[in-house]
């Protein structure tokens, strides 16, 4: 015998629970089967005295049952107690193993033999029981989890969390908590942004990180994981610490083999893994299907959360959904769709009303979301669910014919993509009429997305034009929670960078071939690429970071030149045969694109310009290469000398800086007027120290911005006052908190906290009158108050005179020129020795 109900609900966690307890509510038949016995898994399992976020907090809560922010044990006692003042049907130790059958009579087979009979299926089992694992390397007798249950049962160890998602970063946060004594916790996360996590999540992590709690590594990943010991690949090259135990929380797959089987046809079909052997697998086009092959890939659903197969609905984070809140609203919505209440609009729709309210009328939220999806290509692997939360952090427009989007030159990192209508790209700066277009489901700004440098062309609306703005945060979660929208955005990077790097009226068509065989490979600081001596072919671009180029000369290696991102290496032995010429290396972790060697050599051969255009790069470094060999004997000690002053300025942050502030010691004859002038124009307070930093030979790299690519700074400012001005400098605007979050991210110590003293009088004032402090001085009330020791308000850091007529006030007031400020690819050149 086999129990019958109108909904059966597979899974208690907070989709589950809600769906049940309005299904209790409107008297329908109904059983919710959990597998355990205990309701919410997944929440049962969150640490102990784990903090639940009720985000988003603008989204209105739809649901039987009460959530609140607060601790784990409260929210599950709440769902306890309601689930059963409401008389929900629970089925304890209900393990589905299969689900058979069609829409108004299926069967649910559980592993203890039982058979339950539904109408109707609503699936909300999670995704928290199939975990990413470590990649790295794993020595026999190393402690690696995937979960963690009590903080405090752990004590006086050595403990490394990966994973910069809320789980890993609450799990961290207990682990360094008072409770659990005498650990020393670290925090891995492999990017600079922390794009998947909530915010009070990441201002707690970055307060215990301050507070000397923790240490959080970012842009880092595991190498190699042995007994008592983690080694990581880091920006900055290999770092390896003590570690008894890694607790890695990095996200985790939907059960896709258990949800694909459900109400599928199976034949007998080859194992990709073991070919020649058969294996029992699903039939295409029958069962639930998921938008891709990709192993994070989501199910396919309809707006009322229903699958291919008729009858069964998925929710929660199964649909793609991972916030608490959503699923619970979701699982109140999936039931009054299956009640018949079609009309029933989402809880999210009155906010994404306000997006949409400056387009065009006569398309309601869903059609401009299913608009959007459809004719973005990089949207399409999205649900229409993910389509809804995806939009929550983007914003979409109309654009006018003419009217510009970005203009060259500009700092800005977000990323577009065009839903209706056109662009032009002003591909040559002198002759704006020099266009290429691009059309609908395309994207473009790509390139200062991937490598922070600044915009490479104007942009303007060729037609009236629907744009979606995504920023650099929500175009990562996008990248991670949807591996085609990666795959797409790094092949058409690929295209464009070489489009825009060589011009030689390259169409995409032209450089098809090349692309289809491109690799984008991430290397760490120091790791080469090309090798000297070597055999090779290949072409090299740097996508994102820099290079440095040497040559052996006279068994030592000797610095050639900076090559920053938007650059290509290794053309001379594609060109010329034998071996490569010198050693190209990373300044600083970088991603290159490997363009393979034949493909690129059948291009040029089919595009003369190309090959021309290349060539003249390529006399550049030959002449180059020729001046070190001719000149190697008579000035050998100069070479060595600029050899490890070049290597110097790379060590001291050289290599990612795009503005820097230099010293030449020979000239410099301690005058000051650099600190005053840069302090009379900054109200009193300067931006520099020209006695402190590092000097090596005649060259003084004195604490001043670097303005760097990707600015440290701005990882983690919570009102955004971090910015790029239009000539490419990182400046700090009014709205500082004064947190000091950027002056711990500066791996330079350029920024300071300082109490802003008040507006200096006019020079004038201050000499006919004698208001206010003298030139390159503050107020002596200020310094007074200051002095007493009160906690610092704003965040003081160079910002390049920036608005201030004739450019840096440091450079101008050097009276014998040894104050210089210069981009790396201007000064790190071999040419410099002929001076």
């Amino acid at each position: 015998m086999s129990d019958a109900f109108r909904i059966a609900i597979v899974g208690s966690g907070p989709a589950g629970l809600s769906a049940a307890g309005r299904a209790a509510e409107l008297g329908l038949s109904h059983v919710l089967l959990e597998k355990t016995d205990h309701l919410s898994d997944t929440i049962y399992k969150y640490q102990k005295g784990k903090h639940v976020m009720a985000t988003p907090v603008q989204l209105a809560l739809r649901s039987p049952l009460d959530f609140d922010a607060g601790k784990r044990e409260k929210v599950l006692g709440t769902w306890d107690e309601q689930t059963a003042k409401h008389g929900v049907n629970v089925m304890h130790h209900a393990d589905v193993k299969a689900i058979t059958g069609a829409k108004g009579d299926f069967t649910l087979k559980l592993t203890d033999g039982r058979e339950v009979k539904a109408e109707t299926v609503i699936l909300a089992i999670g995704t928290q029981g199939n975990p990413n694992l470590m990649r790295c390397p794993i020595e026999d007798g190393a402690v690696v989890q995937y979960t963690l249950d009590d903080p405090a049962e752990y004590n006086d160890e050595h403990i490394t969390v990966v994973g910069g998602g809320d789980a890993g970063i609450e799990n961290a946060l207990g682990l360094a908590a008072e409770v659990a004594q005498g650990n020393v916790v670290s925090l891995c996360n492999r990017s600079a942004e922390f794009s998947t996590a909530k915010g009070p999540n990441v201002a707690a992590l970055l307060g215990a990180r301050d507070a000397g709690r923790m240490q959080v590594l970012t842009e880092s990943t595991p190498a190699k994981v042995e007994k008592g010991w983690i080694t990581f690949d880091t920006r900055d090259g290999e770092l390896k610490i003590r570690c008894d135990r890694v607790i890695a929380r990095m996200g985790s797959a939907p059960p896709r083999a258990f949800v694909e089987a459900c109400c599928a046809e199976f034949e007998e079909k080859e194992d990709p893994r073991n070919p020649g052997k058969m294996m029992r697998g699903v039939k295409a086009g029958t069962g639930v299907q998921f938008t891709s092959n990709d192993r994070l890939a989501y199910p396919v659903l309809s707006p009322t959360f229903e699958s291919t197969v008729p009858g069964i609905f998925v929710i929660g984070a199964l649909a793609g959904y991972p916030l608490i809140k959503h699923c619970m609203n979701q699982g109140y919505d999936v039931v009054e769709f299956i009640n018949g209440n079609t009309a029933l609009k989402p809880a999210d729709e009155p906010i994404l009303e306000k997006k949409f309210a400056g387009l065009p009328k006569g398309r309601d939220v869903a059609e401009w979301l299913e608009l959007l999806r459809t004719n973005i290509g990089i949207l399409q692997g999205l649900s229409p669910l993910q389509m809804r939360e995806f939009m929550l952090d983007s914003d979409v427009r109309m654009y006018r014919p003419g009217e510009v989007i970005f203009v060259r030159g500009a700092r800005e990192d977000s990323l577009f993509a065009i839903a209706e209508g056109s662009v032009l790209v002003e591909i040559n700066p002198q002759d704006p009429s020099i266009t290429v277009p691009i059309g609908t489901g395309e994207i473009f700004g790509e390139v200062g997305l991937i490598s922070g440098r600044t915009r490479g062309a104007t942009i303007r609306a060729a037609e009236k034009s629907i744009i979606v703005e995504i920023s650099r945060l929500a175009a990562l979660r996008l990248q991670r929670q949807v591996p085609s929208a990666q795959k797409e955005i790094t092949r058409i990077s690929i295209e464009r960078q070489l489009l825009q790097l060589f011009k030689a009226g390259l169409t995409k068509e032209d450089v098809a071939e090349v692309v289809a065989g491109a690799e984008v490979r991430t290397v760490k600081a120091g790791e080469a690429v090309i090798t000297e001596g070597e055999q090779g072919s290949d072409v090299f671009v740097i996508r994102s970071g820099s290079m440095i180029v040497e040559k052996t000369v006279g068994g030592k290696p000797v610095f050639l030149s900076y090559v920053p991102a938007g650059s290509f290496v290794g053309e001379m032995a594609l060109i010329d045969g034998g071996l490569r010429t010198a050693t190209v290396k990373a300044a600083i972790k970088a991603d290159v694109i490997r363009l393979p060697g034949e493909a690129f050599a059948r291009l040029m051969a089919s595009k003369p310009a190309l090959e021309q255009r290349v060539r003249q790069d390529m006399e550049a470094r030959r002449i180059v290469n020729s001046f070190v060999e001719e000149r190697k004997h008579s000035f050998s000690g100069a070479v060595d000398l600029y050899s490890q002053t070049a290597k110097f300025l790379i060590d001291e942050g050289i290599g990612e800086a795009t503005d820097v502030l230099l010293i030449d010691e020979n000239l410099c004859v301690g005058c000051d007027n650099c600190e005053k002038a840069c302090a009379d124009s900054h109200d009193g307070l300067s931006r520099l120290d020209r006695e402190a930093g590092k000097t090596y030979a005649h060259l003084h790299v004195p604490t001043s911005c670097r303005h760097c690519e990707h600015p440290h700074c701005m990882a983690d400012c919570p009102p955004n006052a971090i910015h790029r001005g239009p000539d490419g400098e990182v400046f700090i605007d009014d709205t500082c908190i004064g947190c000091g979050n950027c002056q711990r991210n500066c791996p330079y110590g350029v920024i300071r906290m300082d109490k802003v003293p008040p507006k200096k009088p006019s020079l004038l004032s201050w000499l006919f009158l004698g208001l206010g402090p003298g030139p390159g001085e503050p107020s002596h009330e200020w310094s007074v108050e200051n002095s007493k020791g009160e906690k610092p308000k704003k965040a003081i850091k160079c910002d390049m005179c920036s608005g201030i007529e004739g450019g840096p006030a440091c450079v101008r007031a050097c009276p014998t020129g040894a104050a210089i400020r210069v981009s790396p690819d201007e000064f790190l050149t071999v040419a410099r020795l002929e001076a």
